[in-house]
């Protein structure tokens, strides 16, 4: 098996007694004289039509038109004679005759190996090897996705959050975005809309996922902390500073409560929130015992915005209710394919 010729010196078929570099893909300028011997003076090839030359005065013959270095020098042609030179007789004249043959010969094969040499535009092909080279290595590169649409291969119905062991519910028309600016586990609604500050573009729905950062791990003080985070993030300012909503004026608690998610106790706080724009909407904070690892505290934040038809309350809680531990049998199915306002 054959490979790509390697960079490197190598003879110049065009100009012999010099080598040319081959960068690998094709012949450069640079030329040196060849290490196998002393340079040869440049010669441009041959033409490529060798048929009989035509004697004439400062006109050579046939013997001259072969390249230098190639066969014992030519004796003069019969009409080149003088008068007087009449000594060799008919032997003298068949010698003759097949010393010229063959410099003829040998003149257009010489002639045919350097047109060969180049290519039609008149460059030195490319050098050939008898040897094989190692098959280049390639390194693959990561390309960077930023596409919302959701992977094919995972299931539409939950989002999977691998570093704190749980799925989520997705509901009925909602999405799991491939990249958002909180960079977290996130489901959205489809839909955007302009938001009331008009600085950017909100979403009516928003569920994520985070590991709790603090040393805390009861999960009540936990939920009661985060819920105060998860309230400026989804309307008062977001992460990269932007007041969408005008701001929070005040909020009001309409649950804190004990339950059980994924299996592990858990507390559940939320929050409706009066903004400086738009109708304000509803955050909520549940924090319970992670099942992998030493079960660091898990946080879900959900926030919907009020007035929208399809955001009942009631679909908060069947949210919640639906996390799951990762592996959990009910996960496998069709989780989230029956949530529907």
């Amino acid at each position: 098996m054959s490979y790509a010729t390697p960079p490197g010196w190598y003879p110049d078929t065009g100009t012999p007694g010099l080598e040319r570099w081959w960068d690998g893909t094709a012949w450069t300028a640079h030329t040196r004289p060849s290490a196998a011997g002393p340079a040869a003076s440049h010669q441009p090839p041959a033409p490529a039509d060798h048929g009989p030359a035509q004697s004439g005065p400062g006109s050579p013959g046939p013997a001259e038109a072969a390249p230098a270095g190639f066969g014992p020098p030519s004796p003069p042609l019969p009409h080149q004679r003088g008068p007087h030179d009449g000594s060799g007789g008919g032997n003298r004249t068949k010698i003759l005759a097949i010393t010229l043959s063959g410099v003829l010969v040998l003149g257009t094969a010489v002639t045919g190996v350097i047109l060969l040499g180049r290519d039609d535009g008149g460059t030195p092909a490319a050098p050939t090897t008898t040897t094989s080279a190692p098959a280049p290595v390639t390194t693959p590169t990561a390309t960077a996705t930023t596409s919302d649409e959701p992977d094919p291969d995972e299931n539409p119905a939950v989002l999977v959050d691998q570093l704190n062991g749980v799925t989520v519910p997705v509901p009925e028309g909602w999405e799991k975005p491939r990249s958002s600016s909180s960079d977290v586990p996130t489901i959205r609604t489809v839909q955007s809309y302009d938001c009331p500050g008009g600085s950017s573009f909100c979403y009516h729905g928003t569920v994520t996922t985070h590991t709790a950062r603090s040393a805390e791990t009861d999960p009540k003080a936990l939920a009661e902390a985060d819920i105060t985070t998860a309230a400026d993030l989804a309307y008062e300012e977001d992460s990269l500073g932007r007041r969408n909503h005008g701001g929070i004026t005040s909020h009001k608690v309409l649950k804190a409560e004990q339950l059980s998610v994924a299996g592990r106790v858990g507390y559940l706080v939320r929050w409706q929130v009066t903004t400086g724009k738009g109708p304000g909407g509803y955050v909520q904070s549940v924090a319970f015992p992670s099942s992998v690892g030493s079960g660091t505290p898990v946080i879900v934040r959900l926030a919907f915005d009020a007035d929208v038809a399809e955001l009942p309350l009631s679909l908060m809680d069947t949210i919640t209710r639906g996390v799951r531990p990762l592996g959990d049998d009910g996960t496998s199915g069709g989780v989230g394919a029956s949530i529907s306002p």
